[in-house]
């Protein structure tokens, strides 16, 4: 079988165009997200404005619709052979829908990295708010806020020993 043959049949089998029909309306809390975005750079482990990195962000329903998978990838032109591991990054999140919890189980793996985090994301009032932690143990707190049909701000914060929280990563979106 041509790889091209395989890849087509694989992404086929994988990729959905609709949420599976037991996950209720009201915690389908990702679908809007569907779709491609351009995003604005504006922390990356440090205030990085300054350098105008754009990068982009795909949303599709997987696994028969019981969850979503994304792919980010910082900055939009990352040379993917030799990426930059402080500036550049490609990774993907897996959502699935737990429905004894009613939370979504959420895993973000960035092979660049070595990062892997897991969190459970829900909706609380207009936000999307994921609590989990980093590979090491450290409490992070993921949220999608200013959401609209068009944009959205997503912020990454860590847990300090002092129980604050520190800004690891923001990025405004974009529908594309």
């Amino acid at each position: 079988m041509s790889t091209v043959l395989l890849q087509n049949t694989f992404s086929e089998r994988l990729c959905v165009d609709a949420p599976a029909n037991d996950i209720p309306d009201s915690h389908n809390v990702y679908g809007w997200l569907l779709g491609n975005w351009e995003l604005d750079v504006l922390h990356y482990l440090n205030d990085v404005r300054q350098l105008g990195l754009k990068g982009h962000a795909h949303f599709m329903w997987v696994l028969e619709g019981r969850a979503i998978q994304d792919l980010w990838i910082l900055p939009r032109n990352v040379n993917v052979a030799e990426p930059h591991k402080t500036v550049s990054s490609i990774g993907t999140t897996l959502r699935v829908w737990e429905p004894s919890s009613q939370t979504w189980s959420v895993t973000w793996i960035n092979p660049t990295t070595g990062a892997r985090d897991e969190l459970r994301g829900r909706r609380i009032d207009d936000d999307i708010v994921q609590l989990g932690h980093h590979r090491d143990g450290t409490p992070i707190r993921w949220m999608f806020t200013e959401i609209t049909s068009n944009s959205f701000r997503w912020t990454g914060e860590a847990m300090n020993d002092d129980g604050s929280w520190r800004l690891e990563a923001e990025f405004v979106a974009r529908r594309v």
